[in-house]
This record gives structure tokens, sequence and C-alpha cells, in this order.
């Protein structure tokens, strides 16, 4: 994967706007989405899907989530 910070509109904390990652397949050509990262939530908006119309996950369920998955 490569994945480049798209915006950054941010001082030390992360505001309600947060940033946004463009994520790209190897050959950075495909474009897989975009994950935002706000101060209450992420959304995965893949493809070419705007931010309102992504996927949500509060920062407690993406704890949680990740917390159950287990340890390699």
């Amino acid at each position: 994967m490569n994945v480049g910070i798209k915006e950054f509109d941010v001082d030390m904390l992360l505001k309600n706007k947060g940033i946004e990652l463009a994520i790209y397949a190897t050959d950075n050509t495909t474009h897989l989405g975009d994950l935002v990262i706000t101060k209450t939530k992420l959304i995965w908006c893949k493809g070419r899907i705007k931010r309102a119309n992504g996927q949500y996950i509060s920062w407690n369920d993406f704890i949680a989530y990740m917390d159950s998955i287990p340890k390699v």
C-alpha cells in the first residue's frame, strides 16, 4: 500500500475536520479509497465515495474491534 496525506488541516490535536489519507495500491495508480481521521471517528471512503457517504466507526468501537483481533 502507498499511503499519503491528502489533506492536513490540523494543529497539534485533530479538529472536527480531521485529516484525510489517500490509500493507493503499491502500483501507485489504483486508488483504493480515503481514510478520514477525526477527533470522534474514522471514516472509510472506498474508491471515490464522498466523506458523507463513507463507512463510520467511532474511536471506542474501533479500539474494541482492534482489541478483539487475535494477536499474531
